[in-house]
C-alpha cells in the first residue's frame, strides 16, 4: 500500500512553541485520527503541510510530491476543511461556489447538487446566516465537489451538535468507499474517531508520541479497577493515570497479562481513545 502523505523530520519554530523533528505517513485508503490537547502542535502540523506556515526543516511529501516544489498541483488534487470561517458573508452559497469551483481542474457541478441535497442546504441561502455546523457541512461539500483524492481536516466538528457530527462523519466514510484516497483528520473530539479511524497518531508538546492502528491501540489498553489492597510497588509499575481513593483505585494499563498475574482479582475494562491518550499525555499517579 502506497503512502498518500509522509512527513520526515518537520520542524518549526516559534518563540513559545517548537515542532520537533515530526514524522509520520497516511497510507492509502486509511483514514487518521491526528489527536493531542490544545496547543499540542495539530494546527501547526496541519498548516505546515498546506505551506500555510513555512517549515525550518524537513521533508513534506504529498502523492509522492514535494509539498512546496509542487503546491499548486497538489492543492489541485486535496479537500480542505479547517475549524472556522474561510467565506465571504456578504456571498450566498451559489455565489461562493462560482468563485471557488474555477480554481479546480476537476471540480464537477454534478457532485456539488448531490451533497447539498444530502446535507438540505439551500445555495441561494447567505452565508452570514450560517450556523456553525453549516459551516463546515458546505466547506466539506466544497472540499468533496472537486473529487479531491486527500482530505486535510483541522478541528471540523468542533461545535457541532451530535446530529450534525454524524452526517458529516458519514459523508467522510461514503468519501472512502470509492477508494485510492485518504483523510487527515485533526480533532479533540475523539469519540468521533472511535467511529470513523483506521490510523491514530498522537502529539503532544510538538513531539509524535505513537502512530498505530486504532484497533490495534484499542485491543493493547485496559482500564484497571480494583481494591487498594491489590496494589503493591511491583503491581503500580503496570498502571499509568492511577488514581487511588478510599473507595479503591482505577487507572489503565497495556501490560494486561502481567496485571492479571500479579492482580488476579482485579477488574478490567475496556478503554476509550481518550482515557489511552491521557495515559500517555498526563499519566501522573494520583492520590485522591
Amino acid at each position: 500500500m502506497d503512502n498518500i502523505l509522509e512527513v520526515n523530520g518537520l520542524t518549526k519554530r516559534y518563540p513559545a512553541f517548537s515542532l520537533d523533528e515530526v514524522s509520520f505517513s497516511l497510507p492509502e485508503g486509511c483514514i487518521t485520527g491526528f489527536i493531542g490537547a490544545n496547543g499540542a502542535g495539530k494546527t501547526t502540523t496541519i498548516r505546515s503541510l498546506l505551506n500555510l506556515a513555512h517549515k525550518d526543516a524537513g521533508t513534506i511529501k504529498i502523492f509522492g510530491l514535494d509539498a512546496e516544489k509542487h503546491e499548486k498541483e497538489i492543492k489541485d488534487r486535496i479537500g480542505i476543511v479547517m475549524d472556522g470561517s474561510y467565506f465571504y458573508n456578504d456571498l450566498s452559497m451559489k455565489d461562493m461556489k462560482n468563485i471557488i469551483a474555477p480554481a479546480y481542474s476537476k471540480w464537477s457541478d454534478t457532485d456539488y447538487r448531490t451533497y447539498m441535497e444530502k446535507f438540505d442546504l439551500d445555495p441561494k441561502q447567505k452565508i452570514s446566516t450560517f450556523s456553525s455546523g453549516m459551516k463546515m457541512k458546505y466547506a466539506l461539500v466544497l472540499a468533496l465537489s472537486h473529487q479531491a483524492e486527500l482530505l486535510i481536516m483541522d478541528e471540523p466538528t468542533s461545535g457541532l451538535d451530535p446530529l450534525v457530527r454524524s452526517q458529516f462523519l458519514e459523508m467522510v466514510t461514503d468519501y472512502m468507499k470509492c477508494g485510492g484516497k485518504g483523510v487527515f483528520f485533526s480533532t479533540h473530539i475523539t469519540s468521533d474517531l472511535d467511529k470513523v479511524a483506521d490510523m491514530l497518531i498522537l502529539i503532544d508538546g510538538g513531539k509524535i508520541i505513537f502512530q498505530q492502528s486504532k484497533d490495534d491501540l484499542l485491543d493493547k489498553f485496559r482500564i484497571v479497577k480494583g481494591n487498594t489492597d491489590l496494589l503493591n510497588n511491583q503491581s503500580i509499575k503496570l498502571i499509568k493515570s492511577l488514581k487511588v481513593s478510599p473507595f479503591g483505585f482505577t487507572g489503565i494499563t497495556e501490560y494486561v497479562s502481567k496485571v492479571k498475574k500479579e492482580m488476579p482479582k482485579v477488574l478490567l475494562e475496556r478503554a476509550t481513545i481518550e482515557e489511552i491518550m491521557l495515559a500517555y499525555i498526563g499519566g501522573d499517579n494520583i492520590d485522591c
